[in-house]
């Protein structure tokens, strides 16, 4: 029997109707870890998950965005004791984002300060071009908690310095199509492997995923592994449940 989705990467209140896709969540049982863009938008997808204990909210400034949101920074601080999750943050490096390089590596610093004197967080983070950056800033504050390193496409060099440093990787559908992709996952430890789906912005069939639409994942990771796709679902719910339980974030109001 397939166990329950896990979803530990995922933008609900970017689909065109965000009420409705929390509804179908909480219906399907999945475990979801819905992120945000930028401090603002948190309160309200938070509200998108009440009376639903399977999906959690992360309070997140993405990295792409970073220049024009770096003012609510002061909001970020003031929403961090709510919860135990942050993302997505990080750096991107792409020659459109390298533009505010100054910008990025200014509110990623100051997110990983905020979050190691709060007692850490599990933090799922954007790494694109940029995951020797984001491994150095990542060193410079160890307390920070339980990185997650979403859909990395660092080097093999850049991968084992992750695991070294105890980093967790959340991937997709869409990272798993390639060979270059499988081949990183085959490198990762099997049991800091998380599924994700980036919904909306991964599509399949014509379409975006919805949030916990993961199976592809199961499939591909079972190749790579050489088990059944429902043996990887539960080896992922595991290792989520393990995840969850880390012990970062101190006192918080809401899970």
């Amino acid at each position: 029997m397939t166990a329950p989705a896990v979803d530990l990467h995922c933008h609900i209140d970017l689909y065109p109707n965000p009420a409705l896709v929390a509804k179908r969540c909480r219906e399907s049982g999945a475990y979801i870890l819905s992120v945000t863009t930028t401090p603002k938008a948190w309160r309200g997808t938070a509200k998108l998950a009440l009376g639903c204990d399977r999906i959690r909210t992360a309070l997140g400034l993405h990295p792409q965005i970073a220049h024009e949101r770096i003012g609510e920074l002061a909001l970020f601080d003031a929403l961090l004791p709510e919860t135990r999750y942050v993302g997505e943050v990080g750096l991107d490096g792409s020659p459109e984002f390298k533009l505010h390089w100054r910008e990025q590596t200014r509110v990623f610093d100051h997110i990983l300060a905020s979050v190691s004197r709060a007692g850490g967080r599990i933090i799922t983070i954007h790494s694109r071009r940029a995951a020797t950056e984001v491994l150095n800033a990542l060193a410079k504050y160890p307390d920070a908690g339980v990185p997650v390193l979403h859909w990395f496409s660092g080097s093999k060099t850049e991968l084992m310095r992750a695991v070294d440093m105890g980093c967790w990787f959340s991937v997709g559908p869409a990272m798993l199509q390639g060979k270059r992709g499988r081949d990183l996952v085959q490198a990762m430890p099997r049991d800091r492997i998380l599924t994700e789906t980036d919904g909306p912005f991964v599509s399949a069939n014509g379409r975006p995923l919805n949030p916990a639409e993961v199976d592809q994942a199961w499939h591909a990771l079972g190749s790579c592994w050489g088990i059944d796709p429902t043996e990887v679902s539960s080896l992922v719910l595991t290792s989520f449940r393990k995840l969850a339980s880390s012990n970062v974030g101190g006192v918080v109001t809401s899970a």
